[in-house]
Formats: C-alpha cells, sequence, structure tokens
C-alpha cells in the first residue's frame, strides 16, 4: 500500500484528546456497490480498500515482536466491545442446536441472527460515545456482516473481513485510539475468535466460497498475517521450528497464533517451515490475503460501503 495512504491512517488512528471533527462525517447506511467482475477496479481504487489495508497493516505494525503476554492498556471502550462479545456469547448458549435432519447448518443460527439483527444498533450505541451515537445505524451493519450469513448459514474470510472494517470504522469516529491498537488485537479480535469458533461448532456452520482456496484455515485469515508479525526477528524462533511440536507447546502462551501458523505447516499448498524469516512469512500472507480475498469477487460483492468506508476514489 503507498505509504502515504499508509500514514493518513495513521493519523486518524493517532490518539488526541477529541474526536474527529463532527462535520467530517454524513452517516448512512452502508449498501453494496460492487455488483459485477469489472467494479473491481473501482473497489481497489476506493478510499474504503485504502482505509482498510491500512487498518490492517497499522495493526500489523503494532503488533510486530509483541508478545501476547507484554502489557498494553485496557481502554473503557475496549472493556465495552469485549462486553458486547460475551452477549453474542450468552445468545449462543440461550439458543441451542435444534434436531433436524441436515448434518450442517443448524437453523437454530437463523434464530440467534435474528436476535443480532434486532438488537445491533443498541449494542453499537452502547460502545460509542455520547456525541457519536448518530454513527450507530451505520456502523452496525459491520457487526451484522461480521458473524455469518443467515440464508446460507456459513461463514467465510468476508466475515472476518466485516469484523475488521467495524473496528477500523470504531477507529476513525475516535472511539478506538491509537493506544488500543495492541488490545483490539489481543484482547478483541482474540474474543471475536472464540465466539466465531463456537458459532461455527455449534450450528456445524459451512465455509462461505470454495473451500480451503486459502490453504490456511476455511474461516480465518487475519490472525496469521498478525501472527507472523508478532514473530518477527525472534531470538530463537523461526519459522523451520513450527514443525516441532515441543516448540509449539513450550510458546503458545506467549504467541496466540502458533496453533495457526502450525496448522499452516499441515497444509500441503504452503510449506512454512521452508521459508527463511518470519518478515519474508509476514509480506507472503499478505499478498496471499490481498490475491485469495480481497482481491476475489465472490468475497467483495457482500461488502457494503457507506460514509465511514467509501466507495468514492481515494483523493490524491
Amino acid at each position: 500500500i503507498a505509504e502515504t495512504t499508509f500514514n493518513k491512517l495513521l493519523s486518524f488512528l493517532i490518539s488526541d484528546d477529541k474526536p474527529p471533527n463532527p462535520v467530517s462525517f454524513s452517516f448512512m447506511v452502508p449498501k453494496k456497490e460492487i455488483s459485477m467482475v469489472p467494479d473491481m477496479g473501482k473497489w481497489k481504487r476506493s478510499q474504503a480498500y485504502a482505509d482498510y489495508m491500512g487498518f490492517i497493516l497499522t495493526l500489523n505494525e503494532g503488533v510486530k515482536r509483541k508478545k501476547l503476554t507484554c502489557e498494553y492498556q485496557v481502554s473503557e471502550t475496549v472493556e465495552k466491545l469485549l462486553a458486547m462479545l460475551a452477549t453474542l456469547d450468552r445468545w449462543i448458549d440461550e439458543t441451542p442446536p435444534i434436531d433436524q435432519p441436515s448434518r450442517f447448518g443448524n437453523k437454530a443460527y437463523r434464530t440467534w441472527y435474528a436476535k443480532l439483527d434486532q438488537e445491533a444498533e443498541a449494542l453499537v450505541t452502547a460502545i460509542l460515545p455520547s456525541e457519536r451515537h448518530d454513527a450507530a445505524p451505520e456502523i452496525a451493519v459491520y457487526l451484522k456482516e461480521a458473524v455469518g450469513n443467515s440464508t446460507r448459514i456459513d461463514y467465510g474470510t468476508g466475515h472476518e473481513a466485516a469484523f475488521a472494517a467495524f473496528l477500523c470504522c470504531l477507529c476513525k469516529v475516535g472511539a478506538l485510539r491509537m493506544e488500543d491498537q495492541l488490545a483490539i488485537i489481543f484482547k478483541v479480535f482474540d474474543k471475536y475468535l472464540q465466539v466465531m469458533h463456537k458459532l461455527q461448532k455449534t450450528y456445524r456452520m459451512e465455509p462461505a466460497g470454495s473451500q480451503g482456496v486459502w490453504g490456511l484455515d476455511d474461516f480465518q485469515f487475519l490472525p496469521f498475517i498478525w501472527g507472523s508479525s508478532q514473530l518477527i526477528d525472534h531470538p530463537t524462533l523461526e519459522p523451520r521450528h513450527f514443525v516441532e511440536e515441543k516448540v509449539v507447546n513450550e510458546y503458545h502462551q506467549d504467541y496466540m497464533f502458533l496453533e495457526c501458523i502450525k496448522f499452516i505447516n499441515e497444509v500441503c499448498l504452503w510449506n512454512i517451515s521452508a521459508v527463511p524469516s518470519w518478515s519474508k512469512v509476514n509480506q507472503g500472507l499478505i499478498r496471499m490475503y490481498k490475491a485469495e480475498c480481497l482481491e476475489k469477487f465472490p468475497v467483495i460483492q457482500h461488502f457494503k460501503f457507506g460514509s465511514l468506508l467509501s466507495i468514492q476514489p481515494v483523493k490524491p
């Protein structure tokens, strides 16, 4: 991504006492804009693509060489996000799977989803500062998109991208700040993954799109990117060590993505242990994410654009 876009992104993430100027956004309910393959060029030139990719790379930079066990601040907004995810988790317990002939796609998921659909705006309003409550209808759309599809009862990397977009929007309105970046990954994203794994298991959700196309995990991608960044320049752990079970068992408390990294080793598509350094692994994963997720029409056709993640072209 262009250095300028990256710096612009940092500028809206940079800590400041005041949220961004309230007149800078006219909030709207996001809608789909990519309806045909030729529209993909519009997406790649959009402010949304630059902001989204910049957000992913800003966090990638922030988590570099950091252990899970390192010290970082947990702000009030992060606490509220964790409480919201705990609510989604509790609703799973309150909505057990039903007996049905089909093994996959348990229809109780639709009951769970209907609850979120109904409550999403209120959940988001509770996270936002009072002067930003008008952003809730726009931001809530990304939360609803982040938990899977209620028609198909499936989940994939496009849904994961919607959760990252949800967090990016919270940064743009000043609810999350620069000093929250470690907590965003180590606390919020980690809790989100736990809830998604529980959803996938409880309701036997299918992977969205073509299965295993990433060669990593049918459901997630971002933990692999950020997880490899944590390990950059590690004094002793190299990619080649991840075939050794002893190493994984010894270090998984410090590096929450070790299981993911181990999983990549077991997939023949890309043998991570043959890559000389973690920074090469990290760069390779970012390229792969762009090519296999962000540049794939079946994924991006579902992405929604509003005032915070705009389809308008990047301003020169």
